[in-house]
């Protein structure tokens, strides 16, 4: 797919914003992860969480990915599950950090301030 070069650097700056490490969407990028791995000192341990979430921060944080287009929620036969894995546009973000070398973190703090703008404006908090 061919993304809009101003979707790709938003959807950087929210990866970049977001508690996790990039542990966790190379993870993602091979299956699911449920909310229960990377909430909590789960998710510390296993290396998905720059420190200790509660689970309410993590899936706060998970669900403002989604509304930017990063992740999506696992679907099983019963409906909606509490995983969580990526979408193309976070499949790709993974490919380019992977072809660039560790570029994971490298944002300013404007655009931080930008970023947690929109998450207030959208609820994500």
């Amino acid at each position: 797919m061919n993304y809009p070069i101003s979707t790709i650097q938003r959807a950087r700056r929210a990866v970049s914003c977001s508690p996790f490490e990039r542990k966790l969407f190379d993870t993602m990028r091979l299956k699911s992860v449920s909310l229960h791995e990377i909430a909590g000192q789960s998710g510390a341990t296993q290396g998905y969480t720059v420190k200790v979430l509660p689970e309410g921060s993590a899936e706060r944080s998970l669900l403002w990915l989604i509304q930017v287009g990063l992740l999506r929620r696992e679907v099983d036969g019963q409906g909606l599950t509490n995983s969580f894995r990526l979408t193309p546009l976070g499949r790709l973000l993974v490919e380019q950090w992977q072809e660039q070398g560790n570029r994971f973190r490298r944002i300013s703090w404007g655009d931080r301030f930008r970023e947690l703008g929109r998450q207030l404006i959208s609820g994500a908090f």
